[in-house]
């Protein structure tokens, strides 16, 4: 049986893994050449929209890989 502690923590340590990538790592910056490049070839309006789809993008690369990571070092760590 599960502790009820356990079932509170692990989603309270995802958020602060989101967190903390959201803070820590960087995101991508484009110059304004290659963000106008982009929009065109997209076909998106407005620099906003290009941002906010490639901070999605990024985001959630850095969470797969962040997941990969963490799910390797906890079979690693913890044999059953």
């Amino acid at each position: 049986m599960k502790n009820p502690l356990e079932t509170l923590l692990i989603p309270a340590g995802i958020l602060l893994l989101g967190f903390l990538s959201a803070l820590l790592l960087p995101a991508p910056a484009f110059g304004i050449d290659l963000a106008r490049k982009m929009m065109s070839l997209f076909h998106i309006m407005d620099l906003n929209q290009l941002y906010t789809i490639v901070f999605f993008l990024w985001f959630l690369f850095l969470g797969a890989i962040e997941y990969f990571i963490l799910r390797f070092l906890w079979r690693r760590l913890h044999p059953q």
